[in-house]
């Protein structure tokens, strides 16, 4: 007795020359690969033809983004700054460096920017989902139109994952019931580790591994920190993914807490800049200003900006007013030095991948500039002051031992923060100002990038890095997403610029937050400035 295959409509998939067609990127996902085989009356005259799922283009590199919050572009060495961050300089010595990238001068719009390749207001995310209003620009609701850079990675064949903040879900869907469809896993990333909102406690962090609460494997006393904790779950899953699946290429998305406040640090690291801010924050932003003129890092004949009104002069403070404002700063920096350790963690453990030199290493250094937001006198509990309750400066020095510690939720003062921004005006939020929108940036990728000591200067913003990341990944921007037509990328690719120096970049970009307002057209930038983001 013969056994029978039921006999299935396959021909139109099978058809001569088919094949050739597929996978087509323009419309995600992509189905499987069609069936070749043949389908006879018997198993004896059928032959078998396995479909596959699509696969990242041949030679798509590895990618990794990461992305710090809240940092002055004055802040790191590697940039000019006074706080060491030698894991920075390293990957800066071995790729490149950009002195024009921009932000939106806030974080969940950043986010956004970054994560859709579309302005802020073009995903609905205008500004904080914390002060969402019922308008489309401003909803906080990440349209369909909009699909993530990891979506369209995922749906290209990538594996995606999500370490650390996440400040795109809306305030009211962070829920465990959901909906999850705009949590990291329903916006195409495979897994996600860290916390939904703008600031998380670092040594008791409100955390989910993709939609479920964790807790901490361990308690602030055993030696627990959120940073090494989402540095350590990082190498093992990209360990892990590269034993079992060595061929096929990641995104990895690493977006910690830092340096947002709390600035949470263990003494040990806060002591090692015992003294080191004494000069005060105009001094600071003179030594700064002259070693980014050194390092070539600004353009030849620049000024640097006055201190303003807001900020006090150094000598008129009182001793009680120095002593605390720069204890501040020391836990600020040896929270930052923490930080790039941690990162370097990340980066060494690239380097032992079978396919390291196929790995782009895209590091934004903060998703705006330095934050004013401890107030005139920094503060140990930030929480209180963002609800209006300002800090009392004989309150902070009487508890200043608890400094960095659980017990502490510090941020130092808005002096500290305009310093930070050296050679810039202005803070975070401010997007009518370079100090609110322009950060560093370092971009390293061994196989394709050699290192050049001169900084790259074209004019970028954070929706160009989707396009360059595609491009880098041969992989077309889709047409459709699950059945949704996309809204068109509003960036344009930089990668270019990593084999030509004279890259211009963008000709055109806008900046608003708050009403906070510029534009920037051929060279020539108009700013509208309203808001003080302390008050």
């Amino acid at each position: 007795m013969k056994r029978y295959f039921i006999a299935v409509a396959v021909m139109s998939l099978a058809a001569p020359g088919h094949a050739q067609d597929w996978p087509d990127r323009s419309k995600l996902p992509v189905p499987l690969a069609p069936f070749e085989g043949t389908i006879g009356e018997t198993y004896e005259d059928s032959e078998a033809d396995w479909q596959e799922p699509v696969a990242a283009p041949e030679g798509a590199p590895n990618v990794i983004v990461i992305l710090l919050d809240d940092v002055g572009f004055g802040q790191t060495s590697t940039f000019g700054g006074l706080i060491p961050t030698p894991a920075l300089d390293q990957l800066a010595a071995e790729g490149l460096r950009y002195t024009r990238f921009h932000t939106t001068a806030i974080c969940g719009p950043s986010r956004a920017a970054l994560l859709t390749g579309r302005n802020h207001h073009s995903t609905g995310n205008g500004f904080l989902m914390e002060w969402a209003t019922g308008f489309p620009s401003y909803s906080t609701m990440l349209p369909k139109e909009t699909a993530t850079i990891a979506e369209i990675l995922k749906d290209n064949g990538y594996a995606t994952w999500w370490f650390g903040k996440n400040h795109n879900t809306p305030d009211w869907e962070q829920t465990v019931t959901g909906p999850f469809d705009r949590w990291p896993t329903g916006m195409g990333f495979d897994y996600f580790y860290g916390f939904n909102s703008g600031e998380t406690h670092q040594y008791y962090p409100v955390l989910f591994e993709n939609t479920v609460p964790v807790e901490p494997d361990k308690t602030p006393e055993e030696g627990y920190h959120l940073m090494t904790d989402m540095t350590d779950r990082a190498i093992a899953r990209m360990k892990f993914a590269k034993s079992v699946a060595p061929g096929k290429p990641f995104f990895m998305y690493f977006a910690p807490g830092a340096m947002h406040a709390p600035h949470h640090v263990t003494a040990e690291w806060r002591q090692q800049f015992d003294g080191a801010f004494d000069m005060g924050w105009e001094e600071y932003r003179t030594q700064v200003f002259a070693k980014q003129q050194e390092m070539g890092l600004l353009p030849e004949g620049t000024e640097l900006t006055p201190r303003p009104e807001w900020v006090p002069a150094w000598d008129t403070l009182s001793d009680v007013q120095k002593e605390v404002y720069d204890d501040l700063m020391e836990n600020f920096a040896g929270y930052f030095a923490f930080t790039d350790h941690e990162v370097g963690r990340l980066l060494d453990a690239v380097k032992e991948l079978p396919d390291a030199e196929n790995t782009m290493v895209v590091y934004i250094v903060g998703d705006n500039g330095a934050s004013s937001e401890g107030g005139p006198d920094g503060t140990l509990n930030e929480i209180m002051n963002l609800n209006g309750i300002p800090s009392d400066l004989e309150d902070i020095k009487a508890n200043i031992d608890k400094l960095g510690g659980p017990e502490s939720e510090p941020h130092y003062p808005v002096g500290w923060a305009w310093a930070g921004n050296t050679p810039f005006q202005w803070v975070k939020q401010v997007a009518s100002h370079l100090g609110g929108t322009r950060n560093p940036m370092v971009i390293s990728w061994p196989a394709k990038i050699q290192h050049d000591d001169a900084p790259r200067t074209a004019f970028l913003h954070l929706v160009d890095v989707v396009p360059t990341i595609l491009e880098a990944a041969h992989i077309p921007m889709p047409d459709s997403v699950n059945g949704i037509d996309q809204k068109p990328l509003e960036g344009e690719s930089f990668l270019a610029s990593f084999t030509d120096p004279e890259f211009k970049g963008r000709t055109q970009q806008y900046f608003e937050v708050f009403s906070n307002r510029s534009m920037y057209a051929d060279g020539w930038k108009a700013n509208a400035q309203h808001t003080f983001p302390w008050r």
